[in-house]
């Protein structure tokens, strides 16, 4: 009788569409909180990736132009304490700063736009305006009470 655990089928030369390639590791973009130069992207990286790895992850899954990849290890702080008084340390990561090729440029996307505002809405009178139609609409009288007043509960 076989396992009960799933059995695939093995990889053979002539079937290549049974295997599927996926990447170990995954990339965060990050913003950086000092200015960088527009050709500068900055990405938080797994501690066991190198800077080759960042470069061949961008270009063959991305198609990202890659031209140079610094790489630093962030320390993490230590300066929380837990109930029981003890320090605790966050986890250290690396962070990678990749320079694109000549002539690319990135920009961080704007996830979250700006509303357009009404300009009456913005001035003193818009707000007093609309404050006092919010007014009458309150104090206007149930239609259902049938002209009971509204200090008699009913």
């Amino acid at each position: 009788m076989p396992s009960p655990r799933l059995i695939f089928p093995f990889y053979q030369i002539g079937n290549p569409q049974l295997r599927l390639f996926r990447p170990n590791w995954f990339l965060t973009l990050v913003r950086p909180g000092t200015e960088q130069p527009p050709d500068t992207v900055q990405f938080r990286i797994p501690m066991e990736m190198t800077k080759c790895d960042v470069k061949n992850y961008l270009e063959k899954i991305y198609n990202v132009p890659v031209g140079a990849v610094r790489t630093r290890i962030q320390f993490g702080s230590n300066k929380k304490r837990n109930h029981l008084n003890q320090k605790v340390k966050k986890p250290d990561y690396k962070v990678a700063y990749v320079q694109l090729a000549q002539g690319q440029m990135f920009t961080f996307p704007d996830i979250f736009p700006e509303k357009v505002t009404k300009p009456e809405e913005d001035s003193m009178e818009g707000v007093q305006e609309k404050f006092m139609e919010d007014e009458k609409q309150r104090q206007k009288s149930d239609p259902r009470r049938g002209g009971v007043t509204d200090w008699f509960g009913l």
